[in-house]
């Protein structure tokens, strides 16, 4: 039943969008890949309103249900929520015959089995598409991660021209049309080159080079050198659409951490809390870590949420998390959910690491309050349903007001994390 009302919905809500652009002339963009989508969507969407007007959700709105609404600037209701449904549509006829007010709506599109980025070519065109990476995620419905590139790059199918992130695009489908690709990292092979990163006090120096002449120097205050990718696309974007050097490096300036995505985070007794806490793949937990070492500290605390949706995979992707731990970068680790604790931990404790195994995020929180050191640097990386991270920061922050600033803290979720 449920399934069949959201294919009505999602129906119904694609032709109105038809419709709409059919009305209008505005441009579409849109984010793909395994991490990083919604970074690399609120990146594009802050650099962009320097000069253009932008419609885009500052959630993850990215199924078939939910990318419709963005065009037409409404939140999600429930699916049983007629009422608001029917009013949500008819709205939607009212701005299809108005005037659209804005230059660019910005999307992120996913999946979570095979087909359904391609389910989006049904209604949309994109002007540009961003593939942020392609790596292991969803693998109780991929076979492998050559079937994960092949769902992400789908969307070379119906989009324009597209920006790719060589250096998390380790395997690209043979059949794309590499007229239209572009890559951008720091890898050989990529178009627009990132070169001379250098560590400064706020965050990172870097300049963009295109076929090896540079094109733009920035200073971003970002706190992981992984963070720069997205400023990248960003920029790359806005530079396609001829927006002045001036006003991308206005608007890169409001880039700032993101709810739950490598923002930084005033803990107790002067420590450093980085929350990632949104969500978790292998890959990114590993790059996660990687930026935690890079800290010079006397105490690195990371706390390691479960990887949900890792299928059969899940027990030796969470062992090779727990090998890649090392004693001499971390000085205390705090897993979170069944395969964290019974996969990562013991391979970590192996690697001769300190370990605590908690019951879940709020015995995490309460355990690390008594174990934190002064200027310790904490991450906190999981996945949602079951692990919930962001909870264990809540009595390690330094301002209980910046609880607000976590993820997943409106009614409906915390309902969801009681029951």
């Amino acid at each position: 039943m449920k399934s069949t009302l959201k294919n009505i919905l999602a129906s119904i809500l694609e032709w109105q969008v038809r419709r709409l652009r059919n009305r209008n002339n505005f441009k579409i963009i849109g984010v793909v890949g395994s991490i990083g989508k919604t970074s690399t969507k609120l990146a594009i969407a802050k650099v962009l309103e320097s000069e253009k007007r932008v419609r885009y959700q500052e959630g993850n709105y990215n199924d078939i249900i939910s990318v419709p609404l963005i065009f037409f600037g409404h939140t999600m209701p429930s699916i049983w929520n007629v009422f608001s449904w029917i009013k949500i549509i008819f709205q939607n006829e009212i701005q299809i015959y108005s005037d659209f007010l804005f230059d660019f709506v910005i999307v992120e599109l996913g999946t979570d089995a095979p087909n359904q980025i391609n389910q989006f070519r049904k209604y949309l065109y994109l002007d540009i598409a961003v593939v942020t990476a392609v790596a292991l995620e969803h693998m109780e419905f991929f076979d492998s991660l050559k079937d994960v590139s092949e769902e992400e790059w789908s969307v070379n199918y119906f989009s324009e021209i597209i920006f790719a992130n060589k250096d998390l695009c380790s395997v690209v489908p043979e059949n794309i049309d590499h007229k239209k690709v572009f890559f951008y990292g720091k890898d050989f092979g990529s178009i627009f080159k990132i070169e001379n990163i250098s560590k400064i006090k706020e965050g990172f120096s870097f300049d963009i080079l295109k076929t090896d002449k540079k094109i733009m120097d920035l200073s971003v205050s970002v706190i992981s050198e992984v963070q720069l990718y997205s400023i990248v696309a960003a920029v790359i974007v806005a530079k396609t659409i001829n927006i002045s050097d001036q006003k991308i490096k206005e608007g890169v300036k409001q880039i700032a951490g993101f709810a739950g995505r490598m923002q930084k985070l005033k803990g107790i007794k002067n420590s450093l809390i980085i929350d990632d806490t949104y969500n978790a793949s292998p890959s990114a937990v590993k790059m996660a870590i990687d930026t935690l070492k890079s800290y010079p500290t006397l105490q690195r605390i990371a706390i390691l949420g479960m990887m949900n949706e890792l299928g059969d995979i899940s027990k030796e992707e969470h062992k090779k998390i727990g090998r890649y731990c090392d004693p001499k970068s971390l000085d205390l680790i705090v897993t979170i959910g069944e395969d964290a604790n019974e996969f990562l931990a013991p391979e970590a404790i192996k690697n001769g690491c300190n370990v605590y195994r908690a019951k879940n995020s709020i015995d995490a929180g309460e355990y690390l309050k008594d174990k934190i050191k002064e200027k310790a640097v904490i991450l906190a990386k999981g996945s949602q349903n079951g692990v919930f991270a962001e909870e264990a920061l809540k009595p390690l922050l330094a301002n209980p007001s910046d609880i607000s600033k976590l993820v997943r803290q409106d009614a409906i979720w915390m309902k969801k994390k009681q029951s």
